[in-house]
C-alpha cells in the first residue's frame, strides 16, 4: 500500500479562490512537513465553458453572471488581493481586465501531467493571468508560458492539436459535474473525503492530520 497521500484538485486557472485555496493547502502541507508524501493531480473545470474567443470584460462578466454591482466587484477584488498577499501571491486587477476561455489551458495542463510539470504549469498560468495580465486563451501566450517551464513550443503545439487529449479533458469535466461538483476549488483526499472552497490552512491541516492518524492506526 502506498504511503503517499493523493490529492485530486479540481479547479480553473481564472478562479482567484483556486490559487488562494492552493496556497492555504500548500502552507498546511509545509507545516506538517508532508512535501515528500503528497501526490497532486490537477483536474479541469471550466467556470465559463461557453466563453467566446474574445472573452468578456471582467466587471461586466461578474455583473451578468452573479448580479454583482461595480462596488461589490471592487470589494471582492480587494478581499481577494489581500488574501493572496498573505500567502505571497500577487493579484493585479486592472481596468479592462477580461475573463477568458480556458479550454486550451486545460488541454495543456492535461498533457503536462505526463511530463511531471503539471503543478509548475498551473502556477505559471495563475501568475500569467492574475499577476501579469496575460490572455491565457491566446495560444501564442500558452506556448510561451509552457516554454518557460521547459515544455517546448513543438510539444505544446502538438498537445493543443491532440483530439485524444481534448476528449479526455471534456470527459473529465463531465465526470466531475456528474459527481455533483459544481464549485471550485474542490480537493479530494485519497478518494475518500472532499472539500469544496478556499478553506483556511487550519482546515487542511486538520484533514491531512486525520489521514495521517488513520494510516498510523492501520
Amino acid at each position: 500500500m502506498s504511503d503517499k497521500i493523493k490529492l485530486d484538485i479540481i479547479s480553473d486557472v481564472v478562479c482567484p479562490w483556486c490559487i488562494i485555496g492552493y496556497k492555504h493547502l500548500s502552507a498546511a502541507i509545509e507545516e506538517l512537513e508532508l512535501q515528500q508524501k503528497i501526490e497532486i493531480y490537477w483536474h479541469p473545470f471550466e467556470l465559463n465553458p461557453d466563453m467566446p474567443a474574445e472573452g468578456e470584460e471582467l466587471t461586466a462578466h461578474v455583473a451578468r453572471k452573479y448580479g454583482s454591482s461595480k462596488a461589490d466587484s471592487e470589494r471582492a477584488r480587494l478581499n481577494i488581493t489581500e488574501a493572496g498577499a498573505r500567502y505571497g501571491f500577487t493579484f493585479n486587477y486592472y481596468d479592462g481586465m477580461r475573463m477568458v476561455n480556458t479550454f486550451d489551458a486545460h488541454v495543456l495542463l492535461d498533457y503536462s501531467e505526463q511530463l511531471g510539470k503539471q503543478t509548475e504549469l498551473k502556477m505559471r498560468l495563475f501568475s500569467a493571468f492574475f499577476s501579469e495580465g496575460k490572455d491565457i486563451s491566446n495560444r501564442d501566450i500558452l506556448l510561451s508560458e509552457a516554454n518557460t517551464i521547459g515544455i517546448s513550443s513543438k510539444q505544446a503545439t502538438i498537445a493543443l492539436q491532440n483530439n485524444e487529449i481534448k476528449q479526455r479533458v471534456k470527459k473529465l469535466e463531465s465526470q466531475w459535474q456528474q459527481m455533483g461538483i459544481n464549485g471550485v476549488p474542490t480537493v479530494i483526499f485519497n478518494n475518500t473525503s472532499m472539500l469544496t472552497g478556499a478553506y483556511p490552512k487550519e482546515t487542511f491541516i486538520k484533514v491531512l492530520q486525520e489521514i495521517l492518524d488513520s494510516g498510523a492506526d492501520n
